[in-house]
Parts: structure tokens; C-alpha cells; sequence
């Protein structure tokens, strides 16, 4: 059986394919910043003349389905390895988001 996935071990299998690459050097937060964008970007080129009937529609064809998956865990590798680089808890950045947001946007 494998080990459930967390932020940590995703983290760490990241740093580590880096590391054995010698690409460490190249993961200097404006770097990571620029890949996440250019990623984001990907993902939204998918989406860009859907209309928003299709773009909920997305995952029904396993092709587009395959590019967008992928496309998510690009950006998010690339977030959680600024996350590294920053030493940022991204869970516990985005608890204290969602409490700041609740706060500023009580529910009615």
C-alpha cells in the first residue's frame, strides 16, 4: 500500500528531482514566479474561447480532461516549490486566507 500524499512528502519529491538534476540553482523565487504564470497560462488557454456551458463540460473529453490535469499539477508544483523556497505553509496560508475573507465578507 502507498503512503497517502501530503503537502510535505509533494514538497519534498519536488526538491529532490531538482536536486538530482542540478536545477536547484534556476529555483530562485522570480524564477518560480515566472514558471507559475506561464503555467496558469496554459491552463487558461484551455478554457479560453469556451463558452461557459463547454468550459463546465471540460473533463468529459479524456483528452482535453488529460491536458487540463496536467496543466493543474504544473501550476501547483511550481507553487509548492515557491512555497519551499519562501518557507511558506501553503494549508496554513490558506487557512488564514479564508479566515481574513470570512471576516471581511461576513455571509448575510
Amino acid at each position: 500500500m502507498t503512503d497517502p500524499l501530503d503537502v510535505a512528502k509533494l514538497q519534498r519529491r519536488l526538491a529532490d528531482f531538482a536536486a538530482a538534476r542540478d536545477w536547484r540553482q534556476y529555483h530562485t523565487p522570480k524564477n518560480l514566479v515566472a514558471a507559475l504564470s506561464v503555467e496558469a497560462s496554459e491552463l487558461v488557454e484551455i478554457f479560453q474561447w469556451l463558452t461557459p456551458e463547454e468550459s463546465a463540460r471540460v473533463m468529459d473529453d479524456p483528452d482535453t480532461a488529460h491536458r487540463v490535469t496536467d496543466e493543474v499539477a504544473d501550476v501547483l508544483a511550481y507553487l509548492l516549490q515557491l512555497c519551499d523556497v519562501l518557507d511558506i505553509d501553503p494549508l496554513a496560508a490558506l487557512d488564514a486566507k479564508i479566515d481574513r475573507n470570512e471576516r471581511r465578507f461576513p455571509a448575510p
